[in-house]
């Protein structure tokens, strides 16, 4: 059976990959032709017994011998164009450190530069400097500065096309964290920027003479353009291979790297019942984190005990399927450093199963042309130290890197509590040809396993997963093609599977225009999406899809930097029966209850609607975006149709350099279509304010309502007849009644944060409800508490 799953599946991959093929040949034929653009190699001086003040200002004789950068040209959202706000960069380098030197000029427009904390500097003007310290074209550093001199830093690779209706040419994961000095100025030319990056903070090779890959990313708030140092464009699959060299880096020197960071966490609560007291908690409150760099290229850390605590509540997410689990993006520091080398195209590694861990260690770094990541955690499944339940978590992660741009990869997983175990081992790779084209592949099996019983006898379940991408990306035309399949028994503990027992196909052409210089629309992209998701025995069964899409869709972009996407949908879905295992029917004969009978809902919905998202450039101080959706969708309470009205409203203030007012709204409404009656309406309201007093302490307050209604439930397709739920446990059958719940949470923070890895964060966090919905007058405190961390990095 396995082998006849293995063999039609691959057999429907072949012919999706052979239709792939067919598509972008018309794509290669009809696209214009364009000129070799090799790769710039570019020296920069090696200076040695000068010392620099990282000031932003660039006044010292050094900089006269910096090596040069000029001559920008668009990238985004239309290509090849010499930049209007021109750009250089000044490099040099010591024995320990690289120097950059920033001078933008901005002749258009206001500056846009605000004091923003790390990591958010996307309503700012910015420049990335773009590190591929391997030189292999595959992923590199991004250390990103606002005019002042604020910090924003990650790692950058080529999109693998995963993202459903985006053809972004690369991703950026800001979850890393890195160590460097910059220091900015607002000029009566635009801004002065100067930067500093230790060797000690980043990897590379461990070689005497070596090439660095090398780029610088300008984003421009009042035109919205992006532009690059070299000549990139968009009709080339790959990003990272119109990257510069900086060549012959000789005799980088970083010393011993041993960071030593402990930590002291302090928490004061007070539950519901008690309004007078706060219980304080000092149990366990030690903690530290230590780095090692081993070599330039491979990094050693070690964890005792530390303090996971999240300094801001994660936003309140709406489900749009309950069929779909929700993710958590990762937010601890200890697992944030080299995290991307755990990263593959299915995320089989999910740092967040390991909750409470009472020590780690963890392995990152490149050796030769292959990459290592490899983590190992005694996770404690109790709260305190005192009180060990422990699990045990291992991951490792091997890519290696081939001719060309392309890799292989591999993944191991264990995860074990007990008796019980999950492992799951996976092969990948990634391959690039003919300069517009990129596949990415991942094939792999779990193995889990529990203790003996009479029913079970310790059996060992396994099963497959598989998923395909492929990416065209013509200067006209492109799409991309994408297929999964895991199948119903597929467990990845370890990992993150969004939904498992399903197999789906996506397949996304599109146009695209571009405007003459000065025009009002700059671009335009038009095409189409087909999507089907099957049950994965009807997949194997050659059967037809469960849910079946097909969206218009449509991208454009506006001088200025308006821009905005807007689809319209015709989908179809077939009644997922294990949803509604425990939901059943009174039947009734002359009024009278005579049975019960499991619900059974209409066989296939048809749903029409549209979609658009509207984002505005960065204005002198406010910026938004929208995202509305509408139209005729399931009612997945009751397995009818209903119309639907989602709102996703993010709104940005800043009226000074030091405040950040973010307002964000999120709207989920489902009224029956029969009689357009209310079914569900979920919405929450957030308010976040921000003072940066200076560039390392901000105060933060942020408030946060979750109003969720739901009506009593009935069989809205058929019979009208309110739907009786069964609790399994007890065998009761009970009516569905309407409840609803309105949750209030205050937050606020005190944070002090000179560097990455030195912080004191001092807070108070407030949970409350009430029966009736935005009243604020008969709010019950639920919980609430006071919390104290502080860290200080030791760096040998």
């Amino acid at each position: 059976m396995t082998r006849a799953i293995s063999t039609f599946s691959l057999s429907r991959i072949a012919m999706l990959g052979a239709f792939l093929v067919v598509s972008v040949q018309a794509v290669w034929a009809s696209d214009d032709p364009t000129r070799p653009r090799p790769s710039l190699e570019v020296e920069v001086p090696r200076i040695e017994g000068v010392e620099v003040t990282v000031d932003g200002v660039l006044d010292e004789e050094v900089w006269a011998r910096a090596t040069r950068f000029s001559g920008f040209s668009d990238y985004l959202p239309v290509d090849g164009r010499l930049s209007q706000d021109s750009t250089v960069v000044l490099v040099w380098y010591s024995p320990t450190a690289i120097h950059f030197g920033i001078k933008a000029y901005e002749m258009h427009g206001e500056v846009r530069a605000t004091l923003a904390d790390r990591d958010r500097l996307g309503g700012d003007d910015n420049v990335q400097i773009i590190l591929d310290t391997y030189n292999d074209r595959r992923q590199a550093f991004t250390i990103g500065v606002n005019p002042f001199g604020q910090q924003a830093d990650g790692t950058l690779k080529d999109s693998d096309g995963g993202g459903r209706g985006s053809n972004a040419p690369y991703t950026i994961d800001l979850s890393p964290d890195f160590l460097y000095q910059s220091k900015g100025r607002l000029t009566e030319y635009g801004f002065e920027v100067e930067v500093v990056v230790p060797f000690k903070s980043v990897r590379y090779q461990n070689v005497e003479t070596q090439d660095w890959g090398f780029n610088i990313i300008r984003q421009i708030q009042h035109s919205g353009y992006t532009s690059t140092w070299t000549s990139t464009r968009q009709n080339n699959a790959s990003f990272m291979s119109q990257n510069g060299v900086i060549p012959a880096l000789t005799n980088l020197q970083r010393g011993l790297v041993l960071d030593i960071n402990p930590e002291v966490t302090g928490t004061m609560n007070r539950p519901a019942g008690n309004e007078a007291k706060f219980d304080a908690e000092a149990r366990d409150p030690l903690g530290l984190n230590v780095r090692w760099g081993i070599t330039s290229n491979l990094t050693l850390n070690g964890t005792v005990n530390p303090d996971f605590s999240q300094v801001e509540a994660d936003v309140a997410q709406i489900s749009f399927d309950p069929r779909q689990a929700v993710f958590v993006p990762e937010k601890r520091p200890f697992f944030l450093d080299g995290i991307e080398l755990f990263q593959s195209p299915t995320n089989l590694i999910y740092s967040r199963r390991v909750s409470n861990p009472l020590s780690a260690v963890k392995l990152t770094g490149k050796i030769g042309s292959t990459n290592i990541a490899a983590l190992s955690a005694v996770d404690n499944r109790e709260l305190y130290l005192s009180d060990l339940d422990a699990g045990y978590m291992n991951a490792v992660r091997f890519r290696r890197d081939l001719s060309g741009q392309n890799t292989i990869g591999l993944v191991l997983t264990d995860k074990s509590h007990g008796g019980h175990w999950n492992r799951v081992a996976a092969v990948d790779g990634r391959m690039t040809f003919a300069s517009i084209y990129s596949m990415t592949y991942q094939a792999g099996m779990s193995f889990t396993g529990d203790p003996g019983t009479a029913a079970n006898r310790g059996e060992m379940v396994s099963a497959p997963m598989w998923k395909f991408s492929a990416i065209a990306s013509g200067r006209k035309y492109g799409g991309n093609l994408s297929a999964f399949g895991f199948h119903n028994d597929f467990n990845a503990e370890s990992g993150f599977i969004t939904r498992t027992g399903i197999v789906n196909v996506h397949f996304q052409p599109y146009q695209r225009w571009t405007g003459d210089e000065g025009a009002v629309v700059e671009s335009l992209q038009l095409g189409f999406s087909l999507d089907g998701t099957w049950d994965y025995d009807r997949f194997t069964d050659g059967k037809t899809p469960n849910d079946q899409k097909f969206h218009l869709n449509s991208a454009y972009s506006f001088k200025g930097g308006w821009s905005g996407t807007t689809s319209v949908f015709l989908e179809s879905f077939k009644y997922p029966e294990y949803l509604y295992t425990n939901f059943y029917l009174e039947r009734k004969e002359n009024g009278v209850v005579v049975d019960t009978t499991a619900y059974i809902g209409e066989d296939r919905l048809t749903n029409l609607g549209f979609w658009t998202n509207l984002t505005t450039p960065q204005l002198s101080n406010f910026s938004g975006n929208l995202q509305l959706v509408g139209g005729r969708d399931d009612n997945f309470s009751e397995w009818s149709s209903s119309n639907i009205l989602f709102i996703t409203l993010g709104l940005n203030y800043t009226p000074t350099e030091q405040i950040r007012i973010n307002f964000s709204y999120n709207h989920q409404q489902y009224d029956r279509a029969s009689d357009h009656s209310t079914v569900s309406i979920h919405r929450v309201p957030r308010l976040k304010a921000e003072y940066q007093v200076t560039p390392s302490l901000f105060i933060r307050l942020v408030g946060q309502y979750d109003s969720n209604f739901v009506d009593a439930l009935r069989d809205d397709s058929r019979t009208e007849e309110p739907i009786l739920i069964l609790n399994p446990s007890t065998g009761v059958y009970s009516k569905s009644t309407a409840f609803r719940r309105n949750t209030f949470r205050v937050d606020w923070l005190v944070s002090f944060r000179p560097d990455p890895g030195t912080v004191l964060f001092v807070g108070y966090g407030n949970s409350s409800r009430e029966p009736n919905t935005y009243r604020f007058r008969d709010l019950q405190r639920t919980n609430d508490g006071f919390f104290l961390k502080l860290s200080y990095l030791f760096r040998v």
